[in-house]
């Protein structure tokens, strides 16, 4: 993974040759490059994978080229992002995801799946002193997005999920996870 985003003050000639130049070094290694998804404005071929976090239209311009994505929507999937308003922990630049909001959507309303790899939420742990934190802003949200991840849209659904969960918590608590 190159990264490659927020990178607003680069220009875009200089951006896509830095982008171009970081792919032709990951194939002379025999390796698959993967970026976010501004990567797609470069020309890249189509075995690289564009990870969409914040840009649709990236994901799309992609698929075209016949690139794969994996789906990390930052409104969505972000585990460093406040569950809500008195939240101790996290972020709300991309708003608030309350477990609710993280496990409640269909990765398919994106993109179809034949076009995507998977789903990945990330965490930025530039703010967390303590494995406590990290733990407070990943459970449960976590846990759904693994169901997320593997299970069919018509599998899934909020009001059975939320009494599964529910059930999960004297387990995180025997293992002493600190979660939300």
């Amino acid at each position: 993974h190159i990264g490659g985003d927020e990178s607003p003050v680069t220009e875009k000639p200089d951006y896509n040759y830095f982008v171009e130049r970081v792919q032709a070094i990951v194939q002379k290694h025999g390796k698959r490059m993967m970026g976010w998804d501004e990567i797609v404005t470069a020309e890249i071929d189509s075995t690289a994978i564009a990870q969409v976090w914040a840009n649709k239209e990236n994901g799309q311009q992609g698929i075209a080229r016949g690139m794969k994505l994996i789906l990390s929507p930052a409104d969505r999937a972000y585990l460093d992002m406040k569950y809500d308003s008195s939240s101790t922990y996290g972020y709300t630049w991309a708003g608030l995801i309350p477990v609710d909001v993280g496990y409640d959507w269909d990765p398919e309303e994106y993109f179809l799946k034949e076009h995507v790899l998977g789903l990945d939420a990330p965490l930025w742990s530039e703010t967390i002193a303590e494995l406590d934190e990290l733990e407070y802003l990943a459970f449960p949200r976590l846990l759904g997005y693994a169901e997320l991840g593997w299970t069919v849209q018509d599998k899934r659904d909020w009001a059975t999920y939320r009494v599964r969960l529910g059930r999960q918590a004297p387990f995180l608590e025997r293992m002493n996870v600190n979660f939300y």
